[in-house]
């Protein structure tokens, strides 16, 4: 997918505008690698690669749920308290559905938990990861899109936290009307061990993210340079744990090279078919359909709030930042369109198209862990309600900006 995108550049390009376009490319690939504020993107994968691979998600996951366990629905509750945590901490979707999936999923389906909600909850929960900072797609949308990244973070906390209060009241509200779906687990330990445990195991992990994004939103610290912070407070907390091996980090260096490869692999495809079809006018094209569209820039704001959700069925959104935002910036300028808004917006749209049936990826992150038995169709049904949510907090960003958008 990432080379078929600069195949198609060059080939349309070559026949089109000659082949002296691409003398450009290398000025291009090298304004990329310059870039302060993509910097921040491994550091931060790297961040989450380490809480994940040195055990720390799963202390965070197992002693929510045996601090939430002795009420209905309390593994669900404590599963979307650590999604956001963990979403705090990377920006990597399929990382956090899949160490919830391996960790919370076994628990709750032991607890007869009910299987579409259980799958629902680690899916939602997961995506959380597109619209609370540090985002990674905020990242890469504050850079495509020219808006400072840490407007983008402050902009999105809101909202962020807007879902993770609709998910948890759902599921509290559910226990209540249907306590045989979410049953509580037994807790053996006394509530004083609970605690101890809990500060222990939450404490820690829960000060680096404030002191990460604590110094972006005070200024102190750019998100380049928070990401360092964090990614070296990772570091110690596996020592601090005691699971920081170099094995460990060997494995975690690897893994964070794969998913910045493949991040930056796009990025220069992108940027090929950007010159391309930047040079080639079709942008003019593009402004002028929209311009000259009924409705201004409500009409605008619907059919390229539409057009991602179904793109977002089919390719991964890092693709859709790099390929399609560019496309629609213009247009947005030229509707005097606040930026900030429009990239929350984006964002919290992409984060709906990971759970959209049937292409959803987190669905299928979910599936590949999940026992061989669960049903795909039992993880459809569980995404639906929180997809409802998901849309209905969308709709209350685009209704009342000002209030819900702090920038």
């Amino acid at each position: 997918m990432r080379l078929r995108f600069f195949g198609v550049s060059l080939l349309v390009g070559v026949a089109v505008l000659g082949v002296d376009l691409f003398e450009f490319m290398p000025y291009r690939i090298m304004a990329i690698m310059e870039n302060t504020i993509l910097m921040a993107v491994p550091m931060f994968i790297f961040m989450g690669i380490v809480l994940q691979k040195t055990g720390l998600a799963e202390r965070l996951l197992e002693s929510s749920a045996k601090l939430f366990g002795g009420i209905a629905g309390g593994v669900a509750v404590s599963t979307i308290i650590v999604g956001a945590l963990l979403a705090a901490s990377t920006g990597v979707v399929g990382a956090s559905v899949v160490a919830m999936g391996v960790i919370s999923l076994p628990v709750m389906l032991k607890n007869n938990y009910h299987q579409p909600t259980a799958a629902g909850v680690i899916c939602a929960s997961g995506t959380l990861g597109q619209i609370i900072p540090p985002s990674i797609i905020l990242i890469i949308l504050g850079d495509v899109m020219g808006v400072p990244v840490g407007d983008l973070f402050r902009a999105a906390m809101l909202p962020g936290l807007m879902l993770v209060g609709f998910y948890t009241l759902y599921i509290i509200i559910l226990g209540k009307i249907k306590p045989e779906f979410m049953p509580p687990i037994e807790v053996t330990e006394s509530k004083r061990e609970l605690m101890l445990q809990a500060l222990k195991d939450i404490v820690p992990p829960l000060v680096l993210i404030l002191i990460v994004l604590g110094s972006i939103f005070a200024g102190i610290a750019t998100p380049t340079e928070s990401s360092a912070i964090g990614a070296v407070g990772a570091i110690i907390l596996s020592i601090f744990y005691g699971s920081f091996t170099f094995p460990k980090m060997h494995e975690v260096s690897k893994e964070t090279v794969k998913v910045t490869s493949m991040v930056f692999a796009v990025l220069i495809g992108a940027t090929a078919f950007s010159m391309v079809f930047s040079y080639s006018g079709s942008e003019y094209l593009i402004e002028d359909f929209f311009m000259d569209l009924p409705g201004g820039k409500w009409t605008f704001i619907a059919l390229s709030m539409l057009a991602i959700l179904v793109l977002g069925f089919f390719i991964d959104f890092i693709e859709i930042a790099f390929l399609v935002v560019p496309i629609l910036l213009p247009v947005a300028i030229a509707l005097d369109i606040n930026l900030v808004w429009f990239a929350i917006l984006i964002s919290m749209n992409l984060q709906t198209s990971f759970l959209t049936p049937p292409f959803g990826f987190s669905l299928f992150y979910l599936k590949g862990v999940a026992p061989k038995w669960m049903k795909t169709t039992t993880i459809y049904k569980g995404v639906i309600p929180f997809i409802a949510m998901q849309i209905l907090v969308l709709l209350l960003v685009v209704l009342f900006p000002e209030y819900l958008i702090i920038a």
